[in-house]
């Protein structure tokens, strides 16, 4: 016979052993999660600053470029248009000269018997511009280191022609461009040959600015240990040539037969920066005059003795030109180039036994 009391506890410990089971006391290890091949540990909290990259570093801005300088002036800008050079003539039946003052360049070169022509060199302004006169057969080689540019003139003898026809340089003589020419009325022949250098700039097809040895700079330490100089006076030819320093204006005032040199406009002829420039000058027999004297022939390919004045100051130098394409270099006793004042610059193309005084 069931012992009911006996069968009462067997039923309360069964209970007791669901119940346990129930909550998870007694799964076997296949069924523990922690023991599951299958699971793995949830991954570590991160913070923020660990799961966001750091930012990349900002670069440092480029720095603006350098202002483009014009090579003839050494002043912030380079013109637009052609370079353009033209023959001027320098004796008194031509002064004042018209438009002289408006040149970045001007050279003074031996022509014949003894006397002087001017060679202005065009870019920053393109001023009516006289008297125009003839062609040298050493012009080509002067302003082939320009490149491609224009040469204004009225002419010149066969020689002088054949040598610009066989240069770089783009013809726009009287006889290549006369509607940019005409002969004034308040002017005598031959001194009376005018161009308009803006209405030529829309005709020719002409070389810009360019590098041709020229250094710039505001100031030039070297010049406080350099000599001062008031007043120079050399020699091209049998034409004395004279400039004296206007501390005011800082700048070098042509002087003739003891009177300063104004333009057609009233300025003066002054300049910053003189050179003078000692160059072999040989006679050219294919060229000559009605009165029977041979042109000139300065040579401005090669080496020699250089004088640099600038802000009453005065350095001596060296100037070399390697070829016709080359630049020339204007370096001091040390080597180092000689520094132009910025604004243009007057080249003496004195010969090498010209006399030199500064004072």
């Amino acid at each position: 016979m069931l012992d009911v009391r006996r069968l009462a506890t067997i039923c309360v410990a069964g209970v007791a052993v669901a119940a346990l089971a129930s909550c998870g006391g007694g799964s076997s290890p296949k069924d523990d999660p922690s023991t599951s091949p299958s699971s793995s540990a949830p991954p570590p909290a991160t913070s923020a600053a660990e799961t966001t990259a750091a930012p990349a570093p900002t670069p440092a801005p480029a720095p603006p470029p350098a202002p483009a300088i014009n090579p003839l002036t050494g002043i912030e800008g380079v013109p637009p248009g052609p370079v353009i050079a033209a023959k001027i003539d320098d004796t008194a039946n031509a002064r004042p000269q018209i438009g002289i003052e408006a040149a970045d360049v001007v050279y003074v070169e031996q022509a014949e018997g003894g006397l002087t022509r001017l060679v202005g060199v065009y870019s920053s302004q393109k001023p009516e511009i006289g008297p125009v006169r003839s062609v040298r057969a050493s012009d080509p080689e002067l302003l082939a280191q320009y490149g491609p540019i224009a040469i204004v003139a009225s002419g010149g003898a066969g020689h002088a022609l054949e040598a610009v026809a066989n240069s770089t340089l783009v013809n726009a003589q009287y006889s290549a461009v006369p509607d940019a020419y005409y002969r004034s009325t308040a002017r005598s022949a031959p001194y009376n040959v005018i161009t308009n250098l803006t209405t030529l700039s829309g005709i020719v097809q002409a070389g810009g600015a360019k590098d041709i040895g020229f250094r710039w700079a505001a100031s030039d330490p070297r010049l406080a240990a350099s000599p001062p100089a008031a007043r120079v006076d050399t020699a091209v030819g049998s034409t004395h040539v004279a400039f004296v320093y206007d501390a005011g204006s800082n700048r070098f005032v042509r002087e003739i037969d003891g009177r300063l040199q104004n333009a057609a406009s009233g300025a003066p002829v002054a300049t910053p920066n003189v050179l003078i420039q000692f160059c072999a000058v040989a006679a050219d027999y294919e060229d000559v005059d009605v009165n029977g004297s041979p042109s000139s022939y300065t040579q401005t390919v090669g080496s020699g003795r250089a004088l640099l004045l600038r802000d009453g100051h005065y350095i001596e130098g060296t100037w070399s030109r390697a070829s016709l394409d080359a630049a020339t270099t204007y370096s001091d006793a040390a080597g180092q180039p000689l520094l132009l004042a910025p604004g243009g610059v007057w080249v003496v193309l004195a010969g090498t036994d010209a006399p030199l005084s500064v004072s």
